[in-house]
């Protein structure tokens, strides 16, 4: 009887999850659907409608219009960003973790604090302090945001995993002759790869997807990233339902693709962080 329960209950959890998955989906099959569409079809066929041919037009238009330089720019902008952050964060992390001095909560508790910091706040004085640095209007000049805005949350991450990782393996590299930095290079930092997967794909989807710091700190054409070409297009084609919807599509594409080839690793490494050693 008990089993049978079980087995219930195993169903009610996968099909709940199922239908979750589902809904989750529809929004996004809906938008790459409607950029296949003429735009007279909203019209005439209605929104939720098929469309009559699979029309490449408009994903076609799209590319033609200069995405693909959006593109460049904010992957340019997010693998600098993404690489920075998971030094910087790593080393802060491993200190935080592993080493004993005064005044180390303190400054994990602060770290923690920063994370609370609207960003809003800090827009005028990032944005004077790029113009007196001269990178105002390059795409340079949102490395800096998106580093400082994304390293608090990826020490806290980091610096749980790294406690989890066995004091035993560090004195035993000590033994063996292995200095703090050896140590952390041959043997923190690569068993720490779970969680550094876990902070790039989360980094990532945040820098990509960024809007403010780009609208505030870039002006021309050729230096702005990809959310502000939607923005652009909006403004282009606000009533080309079907163009704006392959625009969204294309910009959302990259990431999608990133999480089905990395959803293993990011499971492994929020689960590895969960589980005591």
């Amino acid at each position: 009887m008990k089993q049978d329960n079980t087995k219930f209950m195993k169903f009610i959890i996968v099909c709940i999850l199922l239908i979750y998955a589902i809904i989750s989906f529809i929004p996004f099959v809906f938008i790459i659907l409607t950029g296949f569409k003429e735009q007279f079809e909203i019209f005439t066929n209605g929104v939720f409608a098929l469309p009559n041919k699979f029309n490449l037009s408009n994903y076609i238009n799209v590319l033609r219009g200069g995405i693909f330089g959006y593109f460049i720019n904010s992957a340019i902008v997010t693998l600098i960003s993404l690489s920075l952050i998971l030094f910087c964060s790593s080393l802060a992390s491993y200190v935080f973790s592993k080493l004993d001095f005064k005044f180390n909560n303190l400054f994990f508790g602060l770290i923690i604090v920063s994370m609370t910091i609207p960003v809003h706040v800090t827009l005028i004085p990032i944005y004077l302090l790029t113009q007196r640095m001269g990178l105002y209007d390059t795409i340079y000049a949102l490395i800096g945001p998106y580093v400082a805005f994304n390293l608090p949350i990826s020490i806290f991450i980091l610096t749980n995993f790294m406690r989890e990782i066995p004091n035993e393996l560090e004195n035993s590299a000590e033994i063996d002759g292995c200095g703090k930095i050896k140590t952390f290079f041959y043997i923190i930092f690569p068993l720490s790869k779970p969680g550094l997967v876990t902070i790039g794909i989360y980094t990532v989807t945040t820098m990509w997807n960024e809007f403010i710091f780009a609208l505030v700190l870039t002006q021309s054409k050729i230096n702005r990233t990809l959310p502000l070409s939607i923005w652009e297009f909006q403004g282009q084609y606000a009533a080309n339902v079907p163009m704006i919807m392959s625009v969204l599509a294309l910009a959302a594409a990259p990431m999608i693709i990133l999480f089905i080839f990395s959803q293993d690793k990011l499971i492994k490494g929020m689960m590895a962080g969960a589980v005591k050693s």
